[in-house]
């Protein structure tokens, strides 16, 4: 049975999808997208729907703000989790279960994941270090999805943990090769000009 926070994640991001499959898909139109709230700069191929909501994880809640855009076969997307300073000691804990049920399902559907080191910069141009992942997710015998995601744990003056998840989904993948196919310079582009705090 899945936790939780991750069924909840996964309703904020199908949710998204719904509403972003409703609108017309525009062609790549980049924009900085400043978040303060949200603490973070990010760059994305148009104008992102931006959600939010409260997420419940124990004995609390946390608050998740998901902006996203699609674009043609493409959703590309940040998601938000504000941990409380009472609460950061358990951040390491929600980032491990968001990360393997996500790895775990892309392995239990058939598919793949592959790793690579990267890095980061904050918005005060600190280079950190970060890992790509690039999962297959199989649908069925014939269709599948490919996605690029990578986690950052940011840490707030007053105490407070922030999650963030950078990722593209690719829809209608035709390539075995995810790592070659995600590391386009769309897709790089978004994951090299997303700034936290």
């Amino acid at each position: 049975m899945e936790p939780v926070l991750f069924r909840s994640f996964k309703a904020g991001v199908l949710l998204a999808a719904i509403i972003l499959l409703g609108a017309c898909s525009p062609k790549l139109d980049w924009r900085t997208v400043q978040s303060p709230q949200e603490r973070y700069t990010a760059l994305f191929p148009g104008k992102p729907d931006k959600l939010e909501r409260r997420i419940p994880y124990q004995d609390q809640e946390l608050q998740q703000t998901l902006e996203a855009v699609k674009i043609d076969n493409d959703i590309y997307s940040v998601s938000s989790i504000q941990v409380p300073a009472t609460q950061a000691a358990a951040t390491e804990k929600i980032i491990t279960q968001l990360k393997n049920n996500l790895l775990e399902r892309a392995k239990a559907s058939g598919g793949q994941v592959v790793e690579e080191v990267a890095t980061y910069q904050t918005s005060s141009r600190q280079k950190l270090a970060a890992t790509d992942y690039f999962l297959i997710l199989k649908l069925n015998a014939k269709e599948q999805q490919q996605m690029r995601v990578r986690w950052i744990i940011r840490q707030a003056s007053n105490g407070d943990a922030w999650i963030y998840q950078v990722s593209v989904l690719h829809a209608n993948a035709n390539t075995d090769d995810v790592k070659t196919f995600l590391s386009k310079e769309e897709y790089v582009n978004f994951f090299n000009e997303f700034h936290p705090e």
